[in-house]
């Protein structure tokens, strides 16, 4: 027998709760804090009024039970019937449960009932899927990240691929399909094309795929029909199909001796605080009962109080950085837009990429030019034309069209050779790619 000292880091209840804060909009996080209020007494929103002091010991241990039975996290336990857990039964539907992939993959954790060291990284990991249902980062970043040892991440991620909907927690197409087909025991060469030949099955390469596996053309377009049966996307039938009625947006531009500044429109304070009278309650109460209840939810409120803080710093950071890098667009306007991807944003913040991809979600920015989503900022460039972004590109493609002569109109090389004298130097192919996602006409459709 030998003893070893290692060093590990486990994965904080904290963590947990920035991680789920930081991807949710405004309103979500609204939502959010008002059913956390419902089930913790330390957490008071700013119109709550407090408490009545006159309020008796036995009304109180009263109140404090039914919170304690009404505790989201006692939620998840309870039994749903077969048609409850099926989210494809609440589709389209305005009544019933308002079902999220996150609450319906960790129900069904809870009842694994793991080692909370290993249920908080599968959270985690859930936490981190995209509204598709994918892992797109990878695990070996995930746990340089967040100084998690791999094997553990590695064991996590084989706990949540267990989960419905099948194919959740895949990093490509071809994985998502994969797991879906083992989880229906398909014995047939679907898995094995899904594994190698996904692409040839799509460019329909069927004798060629028959020749590999020593199948026949009609084995392979059944196992097309077999895959055609398969969800590529098993996050998406959690997400929201309401639409938006306004959009209220969380930050706004403000030029101050000639800098551009970002600043919060829902201010610097967290969206709820802590409950004086609880938290002296806690103190002068000799009920071993209710201390130790108030001790659980004031360690659970000053946590979602801290990722709440959190979010707000790291939201008001990426802007900050994001607008610093598109200044000419606040400025000059769309056309002065600049190629950025999130991996420089998170860099020059010493952040993860898919920190600042989560603290952009669905998160709008106002400025003179109007309401824009923070995730529109980013953008790739223009072909050969290094500096000039596709959306700029296309900006100045439409002025020139809009100023050319209507008797004359430019043909597509005629408008690439002007856009590269403008200094946005594309092909002439994609001057005919960018007019017909615009849904422009060619040259001889344009002459009137």
């Amino acid at each position: 027998m030998e003893l070893q000292q290692t060093q590990t880091q486990k994965l904080s209840q904290r963590q947990l709760y920035s991680v789920e804060l930081l991807r949710l909009s405004t309103l979500e996080l609204e939502g959010y804090v008002r059913e956390l209020a419902q089930e913790n007494p330390l957490v008071e929103l700013e119109e709550a009024p407090p408490p009545s002091q006159g309020e008796g010991k036995d009304d109180l241990l009263a109140r404090l039970r039914w919170l304690e039975d009404n505790d989201r996290q006692n939620w998840f336990y309870q039994k749903f019937s077969d048609e409850e857990l099926d989210p494809l039964t609440r589709v389209g539907t305005g009544g019933g449960l308002e079902e999220t992939l996150v609450s319906f993959l960790s129900r069904q954790l809870d009842r694994l009932r793991l080692e909370e060291s290993a249920a908080r990284l599968v959270r985690y990991l859930i936490y981190c899927l995209d509204d598709d249902g994918y892992l797109r980062t990878p695990l070996a970043e995930l746990s340089r990240h967040g100084a998690i040892p791999l094997p553990r991440l590695e064991e996590a991620l084989a706990v949540l691929k267990t989960l419905e909907p099948a194919g959740v927690g895949a990093a490509e197409l071809w994985e998502c399909l994969a797991l879906q087909l083992e989880r229906i025991g398909e014995t047939g060469p679907a898995l094995t094309i899904v594994q190698d030949h996904l692409e040839a099955l799509a460019k329909r390469h069927d004798r060629a795929i028959a020749a590999k596996l020593n199948i026949t053309p009609a084995q392979v377009e059944e196992a097309r029909r077999t895959i055609r049966e398969l969800d590529p996307r098993p996050g998406s039938v959690f997400q929201r199909t309401e639409q938006v009625f306004y959009i209220q947006p969380d930050l706004t531009v403000e030029e101050q001796e000639g800098r551009l500044t970002v600043k919060s429109t829902r201010g610097e304070r967290p969206p709820f605080r802590l409950s004086r009278y609880y938290q002296k309650l806690l103190k002068q109460s000799e009920d071993r009962e209710v201390r130790d209840y108030l001790n659980e939810k004031l360690r659970q409120a000053e946590n979602v109080l801290w990722a709440a803080d959190q979010r707000g710093s790291t939201l008001l950071r990426c802007a900050q950085v994001i607008v610093e890098r598109q200044s000419d667009f606040f400025r000059f306007g769309p056309e002065a837009l600049r190629p950025l991807r999130m991996g420089e944003v998170a860099q020059e913040l010493g952040l993860h990429e898919s920190t600042v991809s989560r603290a952009v979600r669905e998160k709008y920015l106002q400025c003179p030019q109007g309401l824009y989503p923070l995730s529109w900022f980013f953008t790739r460039s223009a072909g050969a034309g290094e500096g000039v972004s596709g959306t700029a590109a296309r900006k100045l493609l439409l002025r020139l069209i809009d100023g050319e002569d209507k008797a004359k109109p430019l043909s597509d090389q005629q408008l690439s050779e002007h856009m590269a004298r403008e200094g946005c130097p594309i092909s002439r192919r994609t001057v005919a790619k960018y007019r017909e996602e615009l849904g422009i006409p060619s040259a001889s459709g344009r002459k009137s």
